[in-house]
């Protein structure tokens, strides 16, 4: 239950895939038949990335993965248009490729503005006209958490940066292939293929025509002149046969999974001393997230995992760092709260049947952590003293 870190190739992608990996082995830049074959794969395979997303092929670059697609957007604009202003806005909620790439950009003579949220990791709108300038040159604000599955108005904030002369780009790595994407006042789009059953090393950045932008990756002048560098035909071919299953399945298994997150949701909220993270409804159908008091949520996962149950944590062993999620502390929990969640986010092999076995296991692990805990053991202390004091 994991499947916001990445899912499984399905079947059918790998399919897809396997031609281009020795009989149809050609190079899209080359001129003779092999070269020819490999390049119409690779245009058939963005205008079906491009009629997903109702945009033109040619608005379709090519990346090696959502990391590459976020810098691109954000260096590329930045560079291109510094003459025009230097104000950048985002939000605290970003995905660190977002954000290290706004630091970085603050580094190099640009003013990097950070939008708040509310408890349920919201943006709200009024907040970015509020702080929104005419120096301002983009905005970028996530889809969908990878979180806390918290679902942004992207048309409203593209809107608000548009009024102002801004670009606006959206992270919707997590949101593509799962809920439906609006393109209204979006300039710039980035998603990953592993998100959604393709292969992992292949992406795309939407650039809508007409956006100055400047490339990253220099040479061949490959992907229309937007990213150099020989095309991962194979890659390509089954990212565009996962977005192919998607259009086709997204609807009825969104449907599907949401009752099942809701389920899941339920029966966690019944552990004493736990909450939900994210909004209670425009959350992605896939996602769960809670925080348990009392409790570390590196143990919480890895006794999980011996119990057969894959999650992810806010904490060390998610993140490689000490430091509490950075999703989390920005909605408002203190660094013990966000210490001791747990992520569970939904795929399509998932059932009743995994539910069952959440909702069996995690009771006893809870409490199994709190009668452990140096953190429980505190509060019965203070609670102790007071009711001493109090008598």
């Amino acid at each position: 239950m994991d499947h916001a870190a990445t899912t499984p190739v399905d079947a059918r992608v790998l399919e897809a895939m396997a031609p281009y990996f020795s009989e149809k082995y050609g190079n899209a830049s080359s001129l003779h038949s092999h070269g020819r074959e490999a390049k119409s794969a690779l245009e058939d395979s963005r205008a079906t990335v491009a009629g997903f997303l109702g945009a033109d092929p040619g608005e379709i670059v090519f990346t090696a993965g959502g990391t590459e697609s976020n810098n691109h957007a954000l260096k590329g604009v930045a560079f291109a248009n510094r003459e025009r202003g230097r104000h950048i806005i985002t939000s605290p909620i970003e995905h660190d490729c977002v954000r290290k790439s706004a630091e970085w950009l603050a580094t190099q003579g640009f003013e990097v503005s950070v939008l708040p949220v509310d408890e349920h990791g919201l943006v709200d709108p009024a907040e970015l006209e509020s702080i929104i300038t005419d120096d301002t040159i983009l905005v970028s604000v996530m889809a969908a958490n990878n979180e806390i599955g918290t679902i942004q108005d992207i048309p409203a904030l593209a809107g608000i940066a548009h009024g102002h002369g801004a670009y606006f780009h959206t992270d919707a790595v997590q949101a593509y292939g799962k809920v439906p994407i609006s393109l209204s006042g979006v300039d710039l789009l980035s998603a990953s293929s592993h998100k959604l059953y393709g292969p992992k090393g292949v992406g795309m950045l939407f650039v809508r025509r007409g956006t100055r932008i400047t490339p990253l990756m220099h040479g061949g002048g490959h992907e229309l002149g937007r990213r150099s560098g020989t095309e991962n035909v194979a890659g390509i071919v089954g990212f565009a046969k996962a977005t192919e299953i998607a259009s086709q399945e997204m609807k009825s298994e969104a449907g599907r999974q949401a009752k099942l997150r809701d389920r899941l949701i339920k029966g966690i909220l019944g552990i004493p001393d736990s909450a939900l993270n994210g909004h209670p409804t425009k959350r992605l159908p896939n996602n769960v997230n809670v925080w348990f008091r009392y409790i570390e949520g590196e143990s919480l996962v890895l006794m999980l995992d011996d119990a057969g149950v894959g999650g992810s944590t806010g904490s060390a062993c998610s993140s490689h760092s000490l430091e509490p999620s950075h999703v989390l502390t920005a909605i408002g929990l203190r660094p013990e709260e966000a210490h001791g969640s747990l992520r569970l986010s939904l795929g399509k092999q998932n059932t009743d049947a995994h539910a069952d076995r959440v909702l069996d296991v995690l009771p006893g692990i809870v409490d199994k952590l709190r009668r452990m805990s140096p953190l429980k053991s505190r509060r019965d202390v203070e609670e102790m003293l007071k009711y001493e004091e109090a008598h």
